[in-house]
């Protein structure tokens, strides 16, 4: 039964399935040792644990600082004596430690960015602020004043040795992985990536290094399918091209429904030819919805698959991996990564272990008028480019969903609410991000 939903009501169902799967795959892992033993996850030398998603919090080894640390160059002091010529006791650079007596009235240590702290002194002038004089004196400058603490971090200000540094969730970058070194760990827990099968549909369709007739067209939306799984977290497979007859649509159902994650592109339209739906029904699908009110895009089906050889019930809300989810996307390419952005992108990232969230929006300036009345929500291809006086977006001229060339042309969708008849320059916009 047809189900075509408004673009906000089907992304709610998506995120709602979302939040099932992320409950799911979080039950039983919250301790240190369930999550080590769950097959769900693995650990991973830090050099290769950029883009995966942690399974565990880190937490400091230590105090974070370990100890006060001046943040610039200059002279640690203690802030009453800050309006008196100081006698210079030393110089302590980043990596030692103060072995001399305790800082005291009218006295200093010479200190650079990163030292510890010496014992008695309270603040660090920067050495700009005051001047040497001969015999190992300092001086503040004229109406210079100092704070107690300033240009000081505490002992632990950053974080408390045992206090989490990093929530379970995170996907890891280069500042991730930064923290994690500074706690010392040379590996990282993280979720097993999702293994996404992937099929195309279509006797039109060829693979690429295969002879092709003109009137075939070469299969490009599992390779651009596959790249944006990778770039989610997940784990792609390309299976064979379900060419259009009712054997082969079933043998790829069958074959995706022992994965986490499938994605089919064509055979959702209304043609003679356009199967999935129908052999989904011979495998007790469940159906989400069949249509979203977008361009292009529209002919998206969304539901899940129980497990060959598993025990799910359609109905029964639970996910437990005894689910495969299933989206049917449009076969044209920009119809194709337009639906994958808005809609299978949030439920892969939840799948792999990510905070259950919606498509990457953000806001530009036109650039130039556009002109708008469709019915329906449109994701335009588009340029967005970031300057210092603002963000703004320009609509890449196209000749419709089948354009791969325009797509390439642009770095996210520029968004047009339906119903509105033009958009003018220099007007605010929303724009999808797209995966890289």
């Amino acid at each position: 039964m047809e189900k075509v939903l408004s673009f906000p009501e089907a992304l709610d169902v998506v995120l709602a399935q979302a939040r099932i799967v992320a409950v799911a795959g979080a039950e039983g892992l919250t301790g240190s040792a369930q999550a080590a033993e769950s097959n769900a996850m693995e650990r991973v030398p830090l050099a290769e644990a950029a883009g995966r998603v942690l399974a565990e919090a880190v937490v400091a080894d230590r105090d974070q600082p370990p100890f006060a640390r001046s943040t610039r160059d200059g002279f640690a002091m203690r802030a009453a004596d800050a309006s008196g010529t100081l006698r210079v006791l030393g110089l302590l650079k980043a990596g030692q430690v103060w072995q001399g007596e305790p800082v005291g009235a009218a006295q200093a240590v010479e200190i650079m960015t990163g030292a510890p702290l010496p014992s008695g002194a309270d603040a660090v002038v920067m050495v700009e602020h005051g001047e040497s004089l001969p015999g190992e004196q300092f001086q503040l400058a004229a109406g210079r004043e100092l704070r107690m603490g300033e240009n000081v971090v505490p002992q632990g200000a950053e974080a408390r040795a045992g206090a989490a540094v990093l929530r379970a969730g995170t996907v890891v970058c280069a500042a991730e992985i930064a923290v994690a070194a500074s706690c010392g760990l040379a590996e990282l827990p993280v979720w097993r990536k999702p293994r996404v099968a992937i099929v195309s549909t279509g006797d039109e369709l060829v693979e690429l290094g295969e002879g092709m007739e003109p009137w075939q067209i070469r299969n490009s939306n599992s390779h651009a399918l596959a790249a944006l799984a990778r770039a989610e977290g997940g784990q792609p497979g390309r299976l064979a091209i379900a060419r259009d007859t009712r054997q082969d649509v079933w043998e790829r159902l069958a074959q995706g429904s022992l994965w986490d994650l499938l994605v089919l592109s064509g055979g959702v339209s209304m043609g003679k030819y356009d199967l999935v739906e129908e052999v989904l029904a011979e495998f007790d699908a469940e159906i989400f919805f069949t249509g979203a009110l977008i361009q292009p895009g529209k002919p998206i089906v969304f539901g899940r698959l129980p497990k060959r050889g598993g025990t799910a019930v359609k109905g029964d809300p639970a996910w437990q991996g005894e689910w495969t989810y299933f989206f049917g996307l449009p076969g044209n390419p920009v119809s194709t990564q337009v639906t994958f952005a808005l809609f299978v992108a949030p439920l892969l990232r939840a799948l792999a272990g990510q905070a259950v969230a919606g498509p990457r929006f953000a806001e530009a300036r036109l650039a130039e008028d556009v002109a708008g009345g469709a019915r329906v929500t449109r994701f335009l291809p588009a340029e967005v480019v970031s300057a210092w006086d603002g963000v703004t977006v320009r609509v890449v001229g196209w000749q419709g969903s089948g354009d791969v060339a325009a797509n390439a042309r642009g770095n996210a969708y520029c968004v047009l609410p339906a119903g509105v008849t033009h958009f003018s320059a220099g007007e605010t916009v929303r724009v999808l991000l797209r995966s890289r």
